[in-house]
């Protein structure tokens, strides 16, 4: 790896942690050049520049930074699920592997996904629009997971892949964002407990 990707990755991996706990506008360029002890230059030189605004390059950083975290915590959930065949003892990992680590997440902050859709809305298409292809591609995932159940004989014929997709995500997260209101692991789970039993009720006897 050169130099110059060597400190674009520093710059990203650094920031993704700031955006995941500050939220963008609570992350300025000064938090990054702290966080990494690189100079202003050092910054923008690895960042393309907008238009000649500064806004620019925070948008890039933080649309780069919101792909990293997102893959790491991508990475960890199928380190977990990689090795189980059985689709939906698959879906229970990922209920397991959050209720071990709500409270101690992968990036620092919490969940990105969550905590990105809350921050940037509708204020800052770009990283918006990744927001949403980051959600489908996890959709799509359990989705996909649910289908080939249904080919091994494990998940119910009837059940619809997609409804329950939505379902699993909205309780996943809705249990991560509640500890995170309350900082207590209880709260999480309440449903992932609740989200386990769904689960199995997909199972065919």
């Amino acid at each position: 790896m050169k130099k110059s990707e060597k400190t674009r990755q520093l710059i990203i991996e650094k920031s993704a942690s700031l955006f995941n706990q500050n939220g963008y506008a609570g992350t300025s360029i000064q938090d990054i050049m702290a966080a990494t002890g690189l100079t202003k230059g050092g910054i923008y030189g690895n960042f393309k520049k907008e238009g000649g605004d500064k806004k620019g390059v925070k948008e890039e950083i933080a649309i780069a930074a919101f792909g990293y975290a997102v893959k790491v915590v991508n990475a960890e959930v199928q380190k977990r699920t990689f090795v189980i065949e059985n689709s939906l003892d698959k879906l229970k990992a990922v209920v397991y592997f959050y209720k071990e680590r709500v409270m101690n997440p992968p990036v620092e902050g919490g969940c990105p996904l969550l905590n990105t859709s809350i921050d940037c809305d509708n204020s800052i298409p770009k990283l918006q629009k990744n927001v949403v292809k980051a959600m489908q591609y996890w959709q799509e995932r359990i989705i996909k997971t649910l289908e080939k159940g249904k080919k091994a004989g494990q998940v119910k014929k009837e059940v619809n892949s997609e409804d329950f997709a939505t379902l699993f995500i909205g309780t996943l997260e809705g249990g991560i964002l509640m500890s995170k209101i309350f900082k207590d692991n209880h709260q999480f789970d309440v449903m992932a407990d609740q989200l386990i039993c769904m689960i199995e009720e997909l199972s065919v006897k």
